[in-house]
């Protein structure tokens, strides 16, 4: 029909072929001019303006998924922002074409790069990341197991203008131009900006570092008033300054304030709740630190099954602690230091992989003074965070590491199961001589608890309903493994008749859910409607914890306590000498305990940046309390500081030696 219309009408063919060639020709035009405008923009100071404020808003974006998840943003912080980026993108402008082009790229990935990461780690830690974690990079495996549980779909929005430009520039619609003709007075111009701008971004990092010095130990507080760029300016040159971190820098000093603080602490909180002192001296003593548990899935049920029965039957038959606080937003390994040292933890597994030399007070000296055998047990490698050279320079005499256990058969996310352990733990105790002391670190309830290895998925006995499949549900998953591996412990142990008589104190190392995570939120309402935001932050540190001492019936200890407080406890428990520690026995009388990153938590208050009530997660106007109440506050605050300075003082400058 088609063929019959261009024979019968050659005219209309002809002019429809000139339409078609004409419609070519303009679609050309107009991308060849669409190609020119973007070309001269993306040329032009309008570039690196136009960035500049795509940056800012990745930045606002970043904060309101951190630090300012559940409030606004505070305008110090937003004014800060501004000051950096424009100042960074002024001197931008003042640099040739080609040179403007391409720093303008490079500063947006950076930046996007950092943000990106910042807002994942914050995601897994509630804290921001610090360039002394490149050390962790030998951890690269384990980190990368993590992330895809961490990472959000909404968080491509801090890529997606690059992943644009890549293209734009691949296909050849963008050109970096060369250097334009010269124009003095322009040049000049840009010159006296650039001057200014190089000024100004020199005044502006001064200014961040110093805003950074008044909440050394918080960084949330520091992204606040410094910006998440102040922080990390301020963060590499303590990194690089390190020393000056530290207070004080001889041991006199350091005594000094440390002598004055306890006989405070002895004054005020020295008197017992109960008599126990010296009643497990000469009994075994297991130390269990659990994977990841926090308290929130103890005594709890879904869907008419118990999470934990094994630790529930194992705690409300003892020693119930409803109130054990982690000391830091980070690894297991410092979890193990504070139980140890009776320190704050340098963040980020410095304590064991850089300050592992230095001489410290330790639970194992402690006890082996004591006359017990000591030992360390954990189903993984040596290497890993450095724990076979950390624990042979505490002296322990049974360093028993993954290589050491006969059957390594199955492993789960990398680490031998904790039934297999457990298994192997209770032989080799059974060879030691007594009393002993066993210091034992699980590891299959790790993120991103997914029970990789696992063989028997029968172990697992719940059924986690709406939440299968979510990093919650596997989560209570692998809780719920790790449990019933604890009830084959206890289990071997009292075949091996060394259950009866020895003292057990079982706690979690640290969170395993992300603060504000969607499924445990669910989760928790369902047990508290009037869930507040300060139940949700004292949830997050809030970790299990349970101890057995023999001939003592059920106890419950609701003030709040800390891993620093576990060496003191023994020391009392057995007669011993805690040597130099910062913790106080948790059947003493203090009601407050600190992190390493500013946080108190007492009876009553807690401290986030500003104070709060527990009871109702009210924040407190300090005005309107009585004298009494405020001086009290105060002094929290106040020792809190003098215990931080001290410890980190003692970390870096190896004061203890």
């Amino acid at each position: 029909m088609k063929e019959k219309i261009e024979k019968e009408n050659p005219e209309k063919k002809e002019k429809l072929e000139k339409t078609k060639e004409i419609d070519k020709k303009e679609k050309k035009i107009t991308i060849e001019k669409l190609k020119e405008i973007t070309n001269r923009f993306f040329n032009s100071i309008g570039f690196p303006i136009f960035i500049g404020i795509l940056l800012f808003l990745k930045t606002i974006f970043f904060y309101l998924n951190t630090i300012s998840i559940r409030e606004t943003i505070d305008k110090a912080t937003v004014l800060g922002t501004i000051a950096f980026l424009a100042t960074v993108f002024c001197m931008i402008c003042t640099l040739p074409n080609r040179g403007r082009s391409i720093t303008t790229i490079v500063v947006d990935i950076v930046l996007s790069i950092i943000l990106f990461a910042d807002n994942v780690y914050h995601t897994y830690s509630s804290s921001v990341l610090s360039v002394a974690q490149i050390m962790n990079l030998q951890y690269g495996e384990e980190i990368m197991d993590t992330l895809p549980m961490l990472i959000q779909a909404k968080e491509i929005l801090y890529f997606l203008d690059i992943l644009l430009i890549i293209v734009l520039l691949c296909t050849r619609f963008l050109k970096i131009q060369k250097k334009a003709k010269i124009n003095w007075k322009k040049k000049i111009a840009k010159a006296i900006v650039g001057i200014i701008a190089i000024v100004l971004f020199f005044k502006i990092d001064v200014d961040f570092i110093e805003k950074t010095k008044e909440d050394p130990f918080n960084k949330d507080m520091q992204v606040k008033k410094s910006t998440i760029y102040g922080y990390h300016i301020s963060d590499i040159e303590n990194t690089i300054n390190i020393k000056k971190q530290a207070k004080y820098t001889t041991k006199e000093a350091l005594l000094a304030d440390y002598d004055e603080l306890k006989e405070e602490y002895d004054e005020k909180y020295g008197k017992t709740n109960y008599d126990l002192q010296g009643i497990a001296k000469g009994k075994n003593v297991i130390i269990l630190q659990l994977e990841s548990i926090q308290n929130f899935v103890i005594n709890k049920e879904i869907n008419g099954k118990e999470i934990t029965p094994n630790l529930n039957k194992f705690i409300n038959e003892n020693i119930e602690i409803s109130n054990m606080f982690m000391q830091s937003y980070s690894s297991t390994a410092d979890s193990e230091f504070s139980t140890v040292t009776s320190l704050y933890p340098m963040e980020n597994g410095m304590s064991y992989s850089r300050y592992y030399t230095n001489a410290y007070d330790d639970i194992f000296t402690m006890f082996d003074n004591a006359g017990y055998t000591t030992s360390y047990m954990h189903g993984n490698y040596g290497f890993f965070w450095n724990r076979e050279n950390v624990y042979k320079t505490f002296g322990v005499e049974n360093i028993e590491l993954k290589d050491s256990f006969a059957d390594t058969s199955e492993n789960i996310m990398g680490y031998l199961s904790d039934e297999l352990l457990y298994t192997q733990a209770v032989e080799k105790l059974k060879g030691y001589d007594m009393p002993f002391v066993s210091y034992i670190v699980s590891a299959s309830s790790h993120t991103s608890f997914s029970l990789d290895g696992l063989e028997d998925r029968s172990k697992v006995n719940i059924d986690v309903g709406k939440y299968k499949d979510t990093f919650f549900g596997n989560y209570l998953e692998a809780v719920n493994y790790a449990d019933y591996a604890f009830g084959i412990f206890i289990d071997k142990l009292k075949e091996a008749n060394l259950y009866d008589d020895t003292v057990i104190l079982l706690f979690g190392d640290h969170n395993g859910m992300d603060m504000y995570n969607e499924e445990m939120l669910d989760f928790l309402q369902g047990t508290d409607s009037e869930l507040t935001d300060t139940d949700i932050k004292l949830n997050y540190i809030r970790v299990a914890c349970g101890m057995k001492i023999p001939g003592i019936e059920h106890i419950k200890i609701e003030k709040p306590v800390s891993k620093l407080d576990i060496k003191p406890t023994f020391a009392y428990l057995i007669d011993g000498d805690a040597g130099f520690s910062l913790g106080t026995n948790l059947f003493a009388r203090k009601d407050f305990i600190c992190l390493n990153n500013e946080r108190i938590v007492t009876s009553r208050y807690y401290f986030d940046e500003k104070w709060y009530r527990i009871k109702d997660g009210a924040e407190i106007n300090l005005e309107e309390l009585t004298q009494d109440e405020k001086e009290l506050l105060e002094d929290y605050y106040e020792k809190m500081r003098k215990e931080l300075d001290i410890s980190i003082s003692i970390s870096i400058n190896n004061l203890l030696k």
